[in-house]
């Protein structure tokens, strides 16, 4: 059968003919996604033209003389030359909403002017000078970052990121204690250096190079692990490593409270008390990494940490301290902070008077327009919506969160939580071109990351919403047509091998190819082309070997002959 085009199936877009109704439904979809983005509210804001290098050019570029380790975003590469708010700006002028807020690190909104303002008056005294000398802008910043913090966390160490910011706070674990032992939770990412990518626990972020002292205990993840919510369970497997696993005396613990790039997964209720009092009768220190969940994100709190009712010894901090600028920070205690004294510890660039006087103007800007708590009213409203679509499609497996930082986990079986790998890219294309961007991350690749600037609004969320469930309708109807076709002929959907559908008008004739779809000819009916390319074993795998995948309207479907 390969190479074969189907004859048109049905001679009117009634539902009453098979499934000519679902691709009337799904070609109309496609059709108002093909148009552009819906129009955006009003915004009092229009970027100036762009003369710069286009997006072609820009790519030629970084393939040459960036490393190719970078990976991008959608099969056309977005080229964002200009930023307000909770908008983004491409080449063409064209708005877009942005619910991802560069990593969960966009807080105030992007360009907020008072942030812009205090950079640039900082800026125009001194740019750089040196920690040796005294200035007013690392120390004011330093004591208003200490006045958010519990208990006795407030001495300040500025960093240049959250992976140099982990780095430290985990050799200060292990100066302070002796120990050399630290327990992380599986499906970590705690940075990308040589120290961190030990914590880290994701192979797809793991370089074979020397690790040694790191455990990796069991991850509290309520959606797919063993447990549940129940973590006083899960936290049985952090006593065990300390009991078997180390010489009974740990350096310390390293968590967040919601793994972002992980696929924003909560820790399981009681989780972080339990494991806390074991490390500490271990005499290790408890690091709570609040790179993505910090700076009043969650809503409901300030730190993530804080959900959980701990006090951790050592708080790490970057992205959204600096609303976009490259800071971090790692915050300890009085007594904790005299183990880096024994040697000289320093750092050029950490508590630059630019990057701190912009930390600071972070501070007042959540406090003045109480974005804490708009977090939190805006994001249970998009939850609950989340929850709602989630009720009537069942390719959402699970919706997580607190706060503005959510997670949608996408699956092809709920029974089976199958993650959908190919949809997700699928929907994420379709919403780019409907005018919102989001993130996507999880093990698996199968979780949307909704983290936009914490001065999002209702009426945004009404306009993610909806976005959302056109997309999803979509690929849904999609696979459900796909399993309509097959049933014609005996198929089953498996995973043994590869078809294409795509959807568009033709003439009533019947054609035979191998790689693309007929020329395209004037449109007199709808028709549904299944392109069968043969097991998934021969199928290539390089992008440049998909020649036909440009030509069509949908990404691959697995089928078995």
């Amino acid at each position: 059968m390969k190479g074969l085009l189907l004859r048109r199936l049905s001679s009117s877009l009634t539902p009453r003919r098979g499934f000519s109704g679902s691709a009337a439904a799904v070609a109309g979809e496609n059709a108002a996604a093909a148009a552009g983005p819906p129009n955006m509210p009003p915004f009092d804001y229009t970027p100036p033209r762009y003369d710069g290098p286009s997006a072609a050019e820009i790519l030629r570029k970084r393939s040459e003389f960036l490393s190719p380790s970078m990976f991008y975003f959608y099969k056309k590469p977005l080229n964002i030359v200009d930023g307000k708010m909770q908008y983004l700006f491409d080449e063409d002028g064209r708005r877009y909403l942005d619910a991802f807020g560069g990593i969960a690190t966009i807080c105030c909104g992007h360009c907020h002017p008072e942030v812009i303002e205090a950079i640039i008056n900082q800026m125009k005294r001194l740019q750089h000078s040196t920690v040796l000398y005294l200035n007013h802008a690392i120390a004011d910043f330093a004591e208003a970052l200490a006045s958010k913090l519990p208990g006795d966390l407030k001495v300040v160490f500025f960093t240049n990121s959250g992976t140099e910011a982990n780095e430290l706070a985990l050799m200060i674990a292990r100066l302070y204690t002796g120990c050399h032992d630290i327990i992380s939770l599986r499906n970590a990412y705690h940075g990308n250096a040589a120290g961190t990518m030990g914590a880290t626990a994701q192979c797809n972020w793991k370089f074979n190079v020397i690790q040694s002292g790191v455990h990796h205990a069991l991850n509290p993840d309520q959606y797919r692990g063993i447990f549940g919510s129940d973590g006083e369970k899960y936290a049985k497997d952090v006593q065990e490593i300390i009991d078997f696993g180390t010489s009974g005396r740990v350096a310390g613990f390293i968590s967040e409270a919601i793994q972002g790039v992980g696929g924003i997964l909560e820790l399981a209720p009681g989780y972080l008390p339990s494991v806390y009092n074991s490390i500490k009768k271990a005499g290790g220190l408890c690091i709570a990494d609040e790179v993505q969940a910090g700076f009043a994100r969650t809503g409901s709190h300030f730190w993530g940490f804080e959900a959980h009712g701990v006090v951790p010894d050592i708080v790490t901090m970057a992205k959204g301290i600096g609303n976009g600028i490259p800071i971090g920070a790692v915050v300890t205690t009085p007594e904790i902070a005299q183990v880096l004294t024994r040697r000289s510890y320093f750092n050029t660039f950490g508590g630059n008077p630019v990057c701190t006087a912009g930390g600071h103007a972070v501070l007042k800007v959540l406090e003045k327009e109480k974005l804490q708590e708009n977090a939190l009213v805006v994001g249970s409203y998009l939850k609950d919506g989340l929850m709602a679509l989630k009720e009537k499609h069942e390719i959402i497996g699970d919706v997580r969160g607190r706060g503005l930082m959510l997670g949608v986990e996408l699956v092809t079986d709920r029974q089976q939580k199958t993650p959908a790998k190919t949809e997700i890219l699928h929907v994420m294309e379709t919403m780019k071109d409907m005018g919102v961007l989001v993130g996507k991350g999880g093990f698996y690749g199968n979780v949307f990351r909704i983290t936009p600037p914490l001065c999002f609004s209702k009426e945004d969320s009404e306009r993610v919403l909806p976005t959302q469930k056109t997309c999803r309708r979509y690929v849904v109807l999609k696979r459900r047509t796909v399993e309509r076709t097959l049933g014609l002929f005996g198929l089953r959907p498996q995973q043994r091998h590869i078809c294409y559908i795509s959807f568009h008008k033709h003439r009533e004739t019947t054609a035979a190819f191998s790689a693309s779809p007929p020329p395209s000819c004037r449109p007199r009916r709808l028709g549904l082309a299944v392109y069968f390319l043969g097991p998934s074993s021969s199928f290539p795998t390089r992008r440049s070997d998909r020649r036909s995948e440009a030509h069509l309207e949908c990404p691959p479907f697995a089928c078995s002959l």
